[in-house]
């Protein structure tokens, strides 16, 4: 084969495994224009035709539109950018399939109703700026903007440092917790009680119950309590109160006062300063989301505590 060689287009069909009549749509296009005709008057085409035939169709395999294939081929732009431009725009698409295929997953495990996979398809469908600004909004308006408010900093801190970021390809666990956490962000019960709770817990320091009841008492109540969490034990059943009961008896000794409803009340939320069940919620849904390890024996005992305390005030 050499540059005088001549083809047809049914000779340019069967070398690059195009149609007769999607050569001829590209000759008519003026994508590959015929380099003569015949003197019956059909079109022939040379060796740099059949070539820019062979890219063309390898371009159109990898996604190009026919204009900028047409300048790449007219040496307007490289196959190199042009490629990379591409390879960009197909991670984006990747990135939102895989997004769809977890939001799918989890409709599917989860038995979701059309309003949950209306909101759940979405929260997900917001960009990660989106999201972040999202979270943004949400630490700002429980805190207040930045150098206002009387806000601790190192709560203000903590919060931003674990800003929930879903990754490009979530797990159905990770795209149900998002979800959760968009709800619970939004909510401003919620936000009133992370005001409350997140300076006890970036400063670490003991709750008023705590240095007041002593750290034998506390270090019982750790331990009991740790216990009966991971015993599997319901904060809410038969066992759950037995539990509750013999640390009510002992703390209301240490008080002087009388184990009833009342005082009940007065330790939940004691100890709710510090551990409300929503707020060491939202650090679990943190967790999950970032793909963070969860380690069990490091999660807060009192949530437990407050939720067993609760249950029985409420009985």
């Amino acid at each position: 084969m050499d540059v005088t060689t001549l083809y047809s287009i049914g000779e340019l069909s069967r070398r690059t495994g195009l149609s007769v009549r999607t050569i001829r749509f590209y000759s008519d296009s003026g994508v590959v224009a015929p380099t003569t005709r015949s003197p019956a008057g059909y079109r022939l085409y040379d060796l740099d035709a059949l070539l820019r035939l062979e890219l063309l169709r390898t371009l159109r395999e990898l996604g190009m539109d026919l204009a900028t294939i047409q300048r790449v081929l007219d040496r307007e732009l490289s196959v190199a950018e042009v490629a990379a431009a591409h390879a960009d725009a197909v991670d984006v698409q990747i990135r939102v399939l895989q997004l769809r295929r977890s939001v799918l997953r989890t409709v599917a495990g989860r038995g979701s109703d059309p309003e949950e996979t209306k909101l759940m398809h979405r929260l997900t469908q917001l960009s990660g700026e989106e999201r972040r600004r999202m979270i943004d909004d949400f630490v700002d308006g429980t805190f207040g903007t930045f150098g206002t408010g009387d806000a601790d900093p190192a709560a203000v801190a903590m919060v931003r440092a674990a800003t929930p970021d879903l990754p490009d390809d979530p797990s159905s666990e990770q795209v149900a917790a998002w979800v959760e956490l968009a709800e619970l962000v939004g909510d401003e019960d919620f936000r009133a009680r992370m005001r409350r709770t997140a300076g006890h817990q970036a400063a670490g320091r003991p709750l008023g119950i705590e240095s007041d009841a002593g750290e034998e008492l506390m270090e019982y109540t750790r331990q009991k309590v740790a216990e009966a969490r991971e015993s599997g034990i319901d904060p809410l059943g038969d066992r759950g109160a037995s539990v509750i009961d013999d640390l009510v008896h002992r703390f209301a000794e240490v008080f002087a006062r009388t184990p009833d409803t009342e005082f009940r009340n007065w330790m939940a939320q004691q100890f709710e300063e510090a551990h409300d069940p929503r707020v060491d919620r939202y650090w679990r849904l943190v967790w999950i989301v970032n793909g963070w390890q969860v380690v069990p024996h490091l999660t807060p005992v009192y949530p437990w505590l407050v939720q067993a305390l609760r249950h029985d005030r409420d009985a």
